[in-house]
Parts: structure tokens; C-alpha cells; sequence
């Protein structure tokens, strides 16, 4: 019997070209949400969508999603984004050197780090570490129509950036306050996206007939050793919650046709030496996504073959 969920996908099918390889079947929206090093599952989300030769018609990303969205809208395949990423977390030691000398603003006073600092990295340290250098620097050369969500700092609200320089929309849509400092664009103040729309998928409402919404945002998890989270747990995990909750308040209005959990939330946003491990945590995610685009093709094919006949 089929499910009644994926044939009312198939029948919002749309007449435009941008959705599966064959351009027939429905426009499908992908979101790539914000997290950090956990949002390193996307890569395999990606590669899911190129064993079906699905092309999405717009995407939108925040934060980490941001990056992986820009390289996949500039026509990078997932298997592409992967070996580059890999090549670039691979080596360690430059990894870190390349960090490290691409600090923000002036020296660090040891006696007080946060009096005149904006933040300790530039945020084009890990874009350039992270972003394939065939991605262009314009929104208006990417293959695929690409949204990118950042926060105002001083205005407390989501900026969708869509056209002009792309490599700074990336990096303020990335930009974790005191780890990267802000980016400054038309006037605004940009931080990470995540801060106020981690998994942005209501942006794309109206934009295609599918939604697809990858959730990497994270989660805290019990020490079986203390009841209570430790200072530094309780630091740098604390952002886990209004990830969560936004997310969870935003899927109670409006649920996207198709969304995973990456399964990746136990990881902290700067774990990327972690990257294997953040792969093998995303291995079961990445087959419900398989699974279930299957479903939306074979449903979408029968419903254009019962309009045939």
C-alpha cells in the first residue's frame, strides 16, 4: 500500500525543470542546517541526492549548511565536497597553523582577551579551509538558486542573503560569536546564522513542491559519571538548547516534507578532527534519506503513470 504521505508529495509535482534528473518530477527544496562540525553529515546527504541524480531547485543553507550549500550550488558533487573536505581536515597539523595564523583584529592581551577583541578567528579562516576553491565568488554564477541565512546582531533578527559577493555571505552566515568575529555588510553586523534560524527551511515555502531539511543541530548528552554538566560542557553546549528549541518550535507550525536528523548531536560545533567519527554517526541517517527519496521517485513515477493512462 502506498503511503499516503509520499503521494501527496508526488502529487505537488511542478512543471519546472529543476527537480529530478529528468526534470519532470516535483521542484525539490534542500536545507542544510547549522551546527558546526556535526554539520559535516551533509556531505553524505549530498551524495544521496547524486545516486539519484536529483537536482535540487533551490537550497538554503545557515551556518555550516551555508558552506556545504554554496560548494553543492556551484556544481560540485557530493563525492567532490567529500574529498576536499577530507583533504583539508586530513592534515592536522595544518589544519591548526592555518587557524592559528588567521587570528582576528590585533594581538590578544593575556591579562584580558575580550576587552578589544571582536572574536579570536577571522571566519574566512575555516571558509577557506572548508569552501572548494571552484565555488564563484558571486551568488549570481552558482548552478543552483542558493539562500543563505545570517543573524543581525544589533537588529535581533534572520537576514537571508541571496545575491552579490557570496564568499562573505558564507562567512557571516558562520560566524559563532567570540570563536569568529562578525562580518560587516551593508551597514549590518552579521553573525552565525544558526543563532536564529538553524534549520531554515521556511524560507524556501512556496519555492518548490518538496521540502528536505537536514538537522544537524545539537543535543546534550547525560554523563552516567555526574548529574550535573561540568563548566566547560555546560559553556559550550549551552547553545544546544535554543538550537533545539527553535527547531522544535518552528516543526510544530510547519513540518518540511522530508526531514532527517543527522544523528550527529552529540558532537560540539568545533569537533571537525572528529570527522570519521561524525561520518560513521550520520551512516544511518544518510540511509533514511535514501530510503525515503526512493519513496517520493517511485510514488512521483506512478503518478505520471497513472496520468498517462
Amino acid at each position: 500500500m502506498a503511503d499516503p504521505a509520499q503521494t501527496g508529495i508526488a502529487a505537488k509535482r511542478g512543471r519546472s525543470s529543476g527537480a529530478s534528473s529528468g526534470g519532470q518530477g516535483p521542484k525539490i527544496g534542500l536545507v542544510l542546517g547549522g551546527g558546526g562540525a556535526r554539520g559535516l553529515a551533509h556531505i553524505l546527504m549530498l551524495e544521496v541526492f547524486d545516486e539519484f541524480g536529483i537536482k535540487p531547485a533551490v537550497i538554503a543553507g545557515s551556518s555550516i549548511g551555508a558552506i556545504f550549500g554554496a560548494a553543492y550550488a556551484a556544481g560540485l558533487s557530493g563525492c567532490e565536497i567529500r574529498e576536499a573536505t577530507e583533504e583539508a581536515l586530513g592534515n592536522r597539523f595544518e589544519l591548526i597553523r592555518s587557524l592559528f595564523t588567521a587570528r582576528a583584529g590585533r594581538a590578544i592581551n593575556s591579562l584580558n582577551p575580550f576587552t578589544s577583541r571582536a572574536a579570536f578567528l577571522a571566519p574566512t579562516a575555516l571558509l577557506d579551509i572548508l569552501l572548494p576553491q571552484r565555488v564563484p565568488d558571486m551568488f549570481e554564477a552558482l548552478d543552483i538558486p542558493l539562500r543563505i541565512v545570517a543573524s543581525d546582531f544589533y537588529a535581533l533578527e534572520s537576514v537571508v542573503l541571496s545575491s552579490g559577493p557570496l564568499r562573505p555571505a558564507v562567512a557571516a552566515s558562520m560566524a559563532l560569536p567570540v570563536i569568529f568575529e562578525p562580518v560587516l555588510m551593508d551597514g549590518r553586523s552579521l553573525v552565525d546564522g544558526g543563532l536564529t534560524n538553524p534549520l531554515p527551511f521556511d524560507i524556501l515555502v512556496g519555492e518548490a513542491d518538496v521540502l528536505v531539511a537536514i538537522d544537524v543541530s545539537g543535543t546534550t548528552v547525560p554523563s552516567p559519571k555526574r548529574a550535573r554538566p561540568t563548566a566547560i560542557e555546560a559553556l559550550f553546549s549551552s547553545s544546544f538548547l535554543f538550537e533545539r528549541s527553535i527547531v522544535r518550535e518552528k516543526l510544530k507550525s510547519h513540518r518540511p516534507d522530508i526531514y532527517i536528523d543527522a544523528g550527529t548531536g552529540r558532537y560540539q560545533a568545533l569537533e571537525f578532527l572528529k570527522m570519521r567519527e561524525i561520518f560513521a554517526a550520520a551512516q544511518p541517517a544518510q540511509d533514511a534519506l535514501r530510503e525515503r527519496l526512493s519513496m517520493l521517485l517511485e510514488a512521483d513515477a506512478g503518478a505520471q503513470a497513472v496520468g498517462k493512462s
